[in-house]
């Protein structure tokens, strides 16, 4: 049999989550190889360099490859990857999606004292940072997670906010962590899914990743990636939204706030299925008053 390929980025967690892929094919008696490959965004290329803009960057090389059919499938983050996907691809499996909340990591135990510094490089995470804790400062904080890690126990940063499936699938559980609910933090479209991508007409991969696919995870991403395209496609938007599947219907809940975090909208609403909830949603999000914050957030 011959071993099929997994195209992923370079980074440990890319790595991580592509070996967890290649671990659960093995269960069903697959085999498959792991090709590590360098993205323009590893690379620092311009979001302009990317027709899918700023979250293109995280998948462009690795499409590249999967259409000449240099691979058979790729691993990505969900939340990385544009709200449509290209022409010739799908999304064949959803695994069981990992905690999709976001995790404040602070240096010191204790409550954060105004004037704090917090790191992240989000759009969505700070607007929702500076809303719930407006005392504190928000600035810029890059790198993978082991980077930010660093950053923070070297003193540049009081706090950092990470996604807490990224720091399970490495292993990691760092000291004064703590989950913040959704109540204060609305994760990314996609957090804490993995996305295992393929060709269209790939009959054979897309059946012999189908084990993998759990229904209620992916029925739980084509909601959230159903909203961020009605609201914007591939930019980087301020957008935070997480979907619940039930028997009957999905509940979708989804915030847009501006980037110092005066202005929050937040709506909640249910579907029958992942495009109703979606479309429900960003109605309500668009009666509030949305378009206006996303036009400023694209005009910088």
């Amino acid at each position: 049999m011959t071993a099929l390929r997994i195209g992923t980025r370079r980074s440990p967690l890319a790595l991580a989550q592509a070996e967890e892929i290649r671990l659960r094919l093995e269960t069903t008696g697959v085999i498959a190889d792991i090709v590590p490959m360098l993205t323009s965004g590893d690379e620092n290329a311009s979001p302009d360099a990317s027709p899918q803009g700023l979250k293109g960057l995280w998948i462009d090389t690795i499409l590249d490859a999967l259409e000449a059919g240099e691979i058979d499938l790729a691993v990505h983050s969900a939340k990385d990857l544009p709200a449509e996907d290209d022409e010739g691809f799908t999304i064949a499996a959803v695994p069981e999606r990992e905690d999709p909340a976001d995790v404040l990591i602070c240096r010191e135990p204790g409550e954060l004292r105004g004037g704090a510094l917090i790191g992240t490089s989000s759009l969505r995470r700070r607007a929702q940072l500076l809303a719930s804790f407006p005392g504190l400062e928000v600035v810029d904080l890059r790198g993978n997670v082991e980077t930010r890690l660093r950053k923070l126990a070297e003193g540049e940063v009081d706090a950092a906010l990470l996604a807490a499936a990224g720091l399970s699938r490495l292993g990691l559980a760092p000291e004064n962590a703590r989950p913040l609910p959704l109540e204060m933090m609305v994760p990314a479209p996609g957090q804490g899914c993995l996305a295992v991508q393929t060709r269209d007409g790939d009959d054979d991969t897309i059946a012999a990743v189908a084990p993998l696919d759990h229904g209620p995870s992916h029925r739980a991403l084509d909601a959230e990636r159903s909203l961020m395209w009605r609201l914007g496609g591939g930019c980087a938007l301020p957008l935070g939204a997480h979907a619940t599947v039930g028997v009957e219907s999905i509940v979708l809940t989804a915030v847009i706030a501006t980037a110092d975090g005066t202005t929050v909208l937040r709506a909640t609403t249910e579907g029958a299925t992942p495009e109703d909830a979606a479309a429900a949603v960003a109605k309500e999000l668009i009666a509030q008053g949305a378009e206006r914050i996303l036009a400023e957030v694209a005009t910088g």
